[in-house]
């Protein structure tokens, strides 16, 4: 599954120019997370149309890329999170962004790793259920 990662100027305007081309296209976000060092930032979106939302936004002139992530559901409970990142440190995969959210009592973790489809079979191996777009959507 693919996020949206878009690199902008830390700049009032810069978040609303880029929702307003989802929005017009008929993009859903899903989930987002937008993240500034200094005088640029970059915003990530898990959105409904990946391969149209990447196209529309790159089209007005903003730079854009595909992440591939991992979403995975773990236990809503204390320690969900830790037996995810034990599991995966126990197998040399390094979590290079991570964030999660929980709804409708299910916990859901967004993983980026350089080896997604490596952590993947893990976490399959484990017994975990990575979400498909369909199951993001009804989340």
């Amino acid at each position: 599954m693919n996020l949206i990662a878009v690199f902008a100027e830390n700049q009032p305007g810069q978040t609303a120019r880029v929702t307003k081309i989802l929005a017009d296209a008929r993009i859903n976000i899903c989930w987002v997370t937008i993240a500034n060092s200094g005088s640029f930032g970059v915003m990530k979106f898990l959105v409904d149309q990946g391969d149209k939302a990447l196209e529309r936004i790159r089209a007005e002139g903003v730079m854009a890329s595909p992440l591939e992530v991992l979403v995975v559901e773990v236990t809503n409970q204390p320690g969900g999170l830790h037996d995810i990142a034990e599991l995966l440190g126990r197998k040399n995969i390094n979590l290079s962004n991570c964030s999660g959210f929980v709804a409708n009592n299910r916990a859901i973790l967004i993983i980026e790793t350089l080896e997604p489809e490596k952590a993947g079979d893990i976490l399959r191996e484990a017994g975990l259920h990575l979400l498909t777009e369909a199951e993001i959507q009804k989340v």
